[in-house]
């Protein structure tokens, strides 16, 4: 199994809509974080593909794209914290510093590679695209199982066990849950 990771671009646009929206229906185009909740709750579901291509036009890019043997496979979104407004208004989730981290926020992979380390590799990806960008260190919410497994739906903002073995560390337990378990805010400092 060969896999790849690209930042998402204008010309990944294709491949960033095979993977947020398979069935071109109703989704959040992981614009969830990025949008106040008035916002995006205003945002029609068929506006979203748009607001989603304007972001893939700037840098950094919005996500981080796997590939297996050349098929979309994967999807982790991130991007500055400062733009993912939602988590700017967060009471559950706080802001631990006014340091200027990027955000992981979410992963997708597909059915058919999930099981496989898809995630990490979009997760060591993002860390590389960060790192190469001059970002100062990286930051994410994921839940802690406590060493259970968990659904996939409660598991699209990864795990502790997942960030911590990609050099993250726990700063503080936020007051967010997700599937009745906790999330960590954890951090990454990048040199």
């Amino acid at each position: 199994m060969a896999v790849e990771v690209h930042p998402a671009t204008p010309a990944r646009r294709g491949d960033v809509a095979r993977l947020l929206n398979p069935g071109g229906g109703p989704a959040c185009w992981c614009l969830y974080y990025r949008m106040t909740s008035g916002d995006y709750n205003r945002a029609a579901h068929e506006d979203r593909p748009a607001i989603m291509a304007e972001r893939l036009a700037v840098s950094p890019a919005p996500g981080m794209l796997a590939y297996v043997d050349g098929e979309p496979a994967g999807w982790c979104g991130f991007g500055p914290r400062h733009e993912m407004a939602r988590l700017g208004r967060s009471r559950t989730i706080p802001a631990v510093d006014a340091r200027p981290v990027w955000s992981v926020v979410c992963f997708l992979v597909r059915p058919g590679h999930r099981r496989q380390g898809i995630t990490r590799v979009l997760l060591d990806g993002v860390v590389s695209y960060a790192r190469a960008l001059g970002a100062a260190g990286l930051e994410a919410y994921p839940v802690d199982p406590a060493g259970e497994r968990i659904h996939q739906t409660a598991a699209y903002v990864g795990t502790t066990a997942l960030f911590e073995a990609a050099g993250f560390r726990r700063v503080v337990r936020s007051e967010s849950t997700s599937a009745r378990l906790p999330r960590w805010v954890m951090r990454l400092d990048l040199p």
